[in-house]
């Protein structure tokens, strides 16, 4: 069973960031797709299913935030990927604001996915 979720697990990682690398592009040139019913449903639906296997991961491991430091680690970096997507997507006032959230929000991604390789609460920056 903990394979599957597993797999799961990544394939909602997988879907979400592809999903935020085309609503931004959508977003930078102003594409109309950005404002149908599914593309502002879809997004959170692979969401909600990537925290519920997450926390069904970290159940099965028994690895908790503030009990295990790199789980800890995951949990303020998708704090921080939340607010900078939000930025990026919906509340940053100019596009310099929108395309300095998506880019950092790019990289929280990318150091939140090396965390959970290496299991280490810095991932790439260590």
């Amino acid at each position: 069973m903990y394979y599957t979720i597993k797999h799961f697990h990544v394939t909602c990682v997988v879907l979400s960031a592809a999903g935020f690398l085309l609503r931004g592009l959508w977003m930078f040139t102003g594409n109309p797709l950005l404002q149908r019913r599914l593309t502002r449903v879809l997004p959170h639906v692979i969401d909600s299913l990537l925290l519920l296997s997450a926390i069904g991961l970290a159940t099965m491991i028994g690895q908790y935030p503030f009990a295990a430091g790199w789980v800890t680690a995951k949990v303020f970096g998708l704090i921080a990927y939340i607010l900078l997507g939000t930025v990026a997507l919906k509340r940053g006032r100019t596009p310099a604001v929108r395309a300095t959230a998506f880019a950092g929000a790019l990289m929280v991604y990318a150091w939140i996915v090396s965390i959970a390789i290496t299991k280490n609460m810095a991932g790439f920056l260590a």
